[in-house]
């Protein structure tokens, strides 16, 4: 293969736009501007935001894109972006906007509705996209998820044979397919190149009727995150830890936005100390 393979970078932990999910929503009134999430993730201390799923970056012009880079700038924040699909158009349009945003890394997921190809058309499309990747410097990361089996996943990641095609690792996703997440972690590490990291456990429903999956406070839920880092090694591999929460309503606004503000604290200040501590052989 012709493509130089990237040089890894160093190790970053970062805020997800899917941490500030309630900060960003309408049902919580004053609803934050990206703007507003960098300076908070500024704040925070972190060095990494990732802009996922978040419809006015795809609608942004230049003009927008290059303001939004300097804004992460100068507060001293690298970007990521994340959408979903593999339409080969979506593809050209994430990787132009991770160019002028100098954005390192595109997440993206295998199927979504309204685009569901086989295993094989996946291999094909990514085979055809990849070299315009490897050629700006920008590396793809396919996310873990129910709508796709996570050897299928890792199928598509070793046929297509691209040093910047990696597998997203979230191993919380996966639960919905009945895939153990420890067992993923295992299988899906010599593959990652980008980690969500979100906590996550299972509540009784008020009615008694079955369980919901919802999220918790990282390293307080069943998150095996002692395997994650023991097996994907993100310190020595130069892997971006990208913090994201499934916290629950909590009843009225301001309550939430008070718990959210908390969970991100406390998940930084968790990826600080276990970041702070020699990686163990797995």
């Amino acid at each position: 293969m012709s493509a130089v393979i990237p040089e890894p970078q160093s190790a970053t932990i970062g805020l997800s736009t899917y941490a500030y999910l309630w900060h960003m929503s309408p049902r919580t009134g004053a609803p934050y501007a990206l703007d507003d999430v960098l300076r908070s993730a500024k704040d925070l201390g972190v060095d990494l935001v990732q802009i996922c799923d978040h419809p006015p970056l795809e609608e942004a012009d230049d003009r927008e894109l290059d303001r939004i880079r300097r804004v992460s700038e100068s507060l001293g924040l690298r970007l990521e972006v994340g959408t979903r699909g593999i339409q080969p158009p979506r593809l050209r349009r994430f990787l132009d906007i991770a160019t002028r945003l100098e954005a390192s890394l595109v997440r993206t997921m295998l199927r979504v509705p309204g685009h569901e190809p086989t295993i094989e058309e996946c291999v094909r499309i990514l085979r055809d996209r990849m070299p315009q990747y490897e050629r700006r410097g920008v590396s793809l990361s396919v996310e873990t998820y129910e709508q796709v089996p996570t050897d299928d996943l890792i199928g598509v990641v070793t046929a297509v044979d691209s040093p910047y095609l990696g597998v997203c690792s979230d191993p919380s996703n996966t639960i919905a397919i009945l895939e153990r997440p420890s067992e993923v972690i295992v299988s899906i590490a010599p593959h990652v190149n980008n980690m969500h990291v979100k906590d996550f456990r299972f509540r009784r429903r008020e009615d008694a009727v079955g369980f919901e999956l919802v999220g918790a406070p990282l390293g307080t839920g069943l998150l095996p995150y002692d395997l994650m880092r023991s097996t994907m090694r993100p310190q020595e591999r130069g892997i971006s830890q990208v913090i994201e929460q499934w916290l629950p309503w909590q009843g009225d606004a301001k309550a939430t936005l008070a718990a959210e503000e908390e969970w991100n604290r406390q998940s930084v200040e968790f990826l600080r100390t276990w970041t702070a501590q020699p990686t163990e052989d797995a």
